[in-house]
């Protein structure tokens, strides 16, 4: 069952991708996805069906995510270049840490740990703040999340590599 939402989450955030902008229906839709992504890890531990296949389903149906709500949401929206900066030293820091993983383990490594969860909760409640609180500021709020987040995650690899 828990595979089944996430799989719905991965349809929902295609889906966004025919939708304007910002509108009502992206809205719905963005909701229903970010629902999705909250109930399925519990629902799987609930039923007792956690697994690994799960656990990378999840994390490809966040990148789909993430991925389109980026193409949906950054041309529509006036991002400082410092901002796009910082954000392209977090990605290369992930991406940094998806490679030491698979270099000092021979597996893609997903850490699913609290920072990691913060900084998604901080992401997905970003959109909906656009017409109340400026981007300059969210934007910051959410990338020293991220960055937080990702040098953890780093650590937590090399350690997990260590042992």
């Amino acid at each position: 069952m828990a595979n089944i939402i996430t799989g719905i989450r991965i349809v929902l955030s295609v889906a966004l991708l025919f939708c304007p902008a910002l509108s009502p229906i992206f809205y719905v839709l963005y909701l229903a996805a970010g629902l999705s992504d909250m109930i399925d890890g519990a629902v799987a531990r609930k039923t007792g069906t956690v697994s690994e296949f799960g656990s990378r389903l999840d994390t490809i149906a966040d990148i789909v995510f993430t991925s389109v709500c980026l193409m949906k949401l950054l041309p529509v929206l006036h991002v400082p270049i410092w901002l796009c900066i910082w954000i392209a030293i977090i990605a290369f820091i992930k991406l940094a840490n998806i490679a030491i993983g698979y270099i000092t383990q021979k597996q893609f490594i997903s850490v699913h740990f609290m920072a990691n969860k913060v900084t998604g909760g901080l992401l997905f409640i970003l959109p909906l703040t656009f017409e109340f609180i400026d981007l300059r500021l969210s934007g910051a709020v959410v990338c020293v999340a991220a960055t937080a987040a990702a040098i953890q995650e780093g650590s937590l690899i090399r350690r997990k590599a260590a042992d």
